[in-house]
């Protein structure tokens, strides 16, 4: 059976998705160190939609 292609997520080379391949989803060790790193050093963010009010500080309670 032949093992499914996928993309790697850095460097977009075609690598197997399979056991043979230890660092799938990354075609290497270097693209998968790379985004890694990108995670480390806080690149990769998932954006924050604030909205009117969403402050982190609770609202006062009306007296």
């Amino acid at each position: 059976m032949k093992p499914r292609l996928v993309n790697c997520p850095h460097c977009g080379q075609p690598s197997p998705y399979d056991a043979s391949n230890p660092f799938r989803p990354f075609c290497c060790e270097r693209c998968r160190l790379i985004d890694l790193g990108q995670w480390a050093s806080e690149s990769y963010r998932v954006p924050l939609n604030e909205g009117p009010g969403s402050d982190d500080v609770p609202s006062e309670p009306d007296q």
